[in-house]
């Protein structure tokens, strides 16, 4: 088989993806005061990602980061052609024709990050104002790679208003990162998770089965109603509502990843119905789950 034939966007051992559902993004991200500014809508981590290879003729319409921190791959903006190896990053603009791929004998492990908002493009324009060909060289720096943790690791749990928010910031303090190199650090705090993050922890672990509201009331030692007053206030969506989000972005790995059909996808989250399952997926993403199956794929 030509190499050119197993091409494939996703599906790399140990990969990580979330695609913010487009209700979320159109809901709260294009319209809070701090998010509209600089918002993430896909994020995600390829390591060793063999015959990697995606293109745009029309390009998209975010933005995009690709950081490479091991092996080889090459982009090609406006049909110029751009190696990248190691401690290398690259910028590519919205709405700018490129494509892009995985060298063949080193296949690179990336960070990638789709973004946009009010002041995107102003961004991108200080990420290379002093450069000519997209690509800044980046020293490998672990604070750096923490902060990108920090984000995945954050909207993993859901998508609260206050999570959305902290990475909205959390994810300037990355690009800064990128524009002013010799002034980044950060100090490691491990802040002590609260009652809701504790029982948002709950709710990842029993993503595949199915929990009651009196379950994590119970968990959090609340009664039902001050409970479920609490985490709405703290993330802006009812526990079950927030479970469902939960459940969603499963949904899309499962989707992305894997041939499961979409009612095994929805028995393995917990959900009997496939019907239910469609119409909760379609709701929050905008598209159908084989619909979104077919453009991941």
């Amino acid at each position: 088989m030509k190499a050119n034939e197993l091409r494939k966007r996703e599906g790399f051992y140990g990969q990580k993806l979330i695609v913010l559902p487009k209700k979320v993004i159109n809901d709260f991200l294009i319209k809070d005061a701090i998010t509209k500014q600089i918002h993430i809508t896909d994020i995600g981590y390829y390591p060793k990602a063999g015959f990697h290879y995606a293109e745009r003729n029309a390009g998209i319409g975010q933005h995009i980061i690709i950081y490479c921190i091991e092996g080889f791959g090459w982009v090609e903006i406006n049909k110029k052609r751009i190696e990248i190896g190691p401690s290398e990053f690259i910028v590519i603009p919205k709405n700018v024709p490129h494509k892009y791929g995985a060298s063949e004998n080193k296949p690179w492990t990336i960070y990638w990050i789709h973004f946009k908002g009010e002041l995107s493009s102003y961004i991108v324009e200080l990420i290379l104002k002093n450069t000519e060909n997209f690509q800044p060289n980046l020293s490998y720096n672990e604070q750096r790679i923490r902060l990108f943790d920090d984000i995945y690791h954050t909207l993993e749990m859901g998508y609260g208003s206050d999570a959305l928010r902290y990475v909205s910031m959390t994810f300037s303090h990355f690009l800064s990162s990128l524009i002013y190199q010799k002034k980044f650090s950060s100090p490691d705090q491990q802040p002590q998770k609260n009652v809701i993050e504790l029982t948002i922890g709950l709710m990842q672990r029993k993503i595949q089965t199915d929990v009651t509201l009196k379950e994590l009331a119970d968990f959090a030692s609340l009664s039902v109603s001050h409970f479920s007053s609490v985490f709405k206030a703290k993330t802006g969506y009812s526990p079950i509502e927030y479970y469902n989000h939960l459940k969603i972005q499963h949904a899309c790995q499962y989707l992305s990843f894997t041939d499961m059909s979409v009612k095994s996808v929805s028995v393995t989250l917990g959900i009997q119905d496939p019907y239910y399952f469609s119409r909760m997926f379609t709701r929050l993403m905008g598209v159908s789950p084989a619909g979104y199956r077919k453009k991941a794929k």
